[in-house]
């Protein structure tokens, strides 16, 4: 199977990684590496992708930022930033793949715990999240040609101590356990499912 890998951060070198491992072969993408260059931010930068890609059966996307900020104190900037990046980036992705992608092929995307926990200064993400698996969800009733979409749902990764202390409490996941989630939804006939990480009380 070819498997476009979108994200060459933490979760996206670990999922190219783990489809390498199972005989997949990969094309990862980002805006400033990777074997093809994009930025899922920019329609026109995704449609020229997909043009040149070449043939390919899924989509796997680790894109997409989320910027915390206190709700009371958020700025237009980093609603639109995550919303356009995160958010519509991902959904952009679909849409621009769709008519590219190889018939019974499939989509993975990335949303977070905050689609089911929320804590502080992070009322942004959790808004996004929700975009992401409602789209999810929603689209996994109208592709056409037997195509699937699923998304995976990682806690805080133990990888980016950085982002600890925004969770306190949250049991961080290994960036390779979230690989291996990506590399479940695109294996089997899973459609529409969120695929969570994280245990939550």
């Amino acid at each position: 199977m070819r498997v476009v890998v979108v994200g060459t951060g933490t979760i996206g070198t670990a999922v190219a990684e783990v489809l390498r491992e199972a005989r997949h072969e990969v094309v990862t993408v980002s805006r400033t590496g990777g074997d093809l260059r994009a930025d899922v931010t920019d329609r026109a930068s995704l449609a020229a992708l997909f043009g040149r890609v070449g043939e390919f059966d899924a989509v796997a996307s680790a894109a997409g930022d989320v910027f915390p900020a206190p709700l009371a104190t958020s700025t237009d900037e980093q609603w639109e930033q995550s919303l356009g990046s995160k958010g519509r980036g991902q959904i952009d992705l679909v849409r621009s793949a769709l008519p590219h992608i190889a018939d019974g092929g499939s989509f993975t995307l990335v949303s977070g715990v905050l689609g089911d926990e929320v804590n502080a200064a992070m009322t942004i993400g959790a808004t996004v999240n929700g975009m992401v698996e409602g789209f999810v969800r929603a689209a996994a009733t109208e592709l056409p040609r037997g195509i699937r979409i699923n998304c995976v749902s990682p806690a805080v990764l133990t990888e980016s101590r950085a982002f600890h202390p925004y969770f306190p409490g949250f049991v961080p996941v290994p960036a390779r356990d979230v690989a291996l989630a990506y590399l479940r939804a695109i294996s089997n006939p899973y459609n529409g499912r969120i695929l969570r990480l994280h245990r939550v009380s």
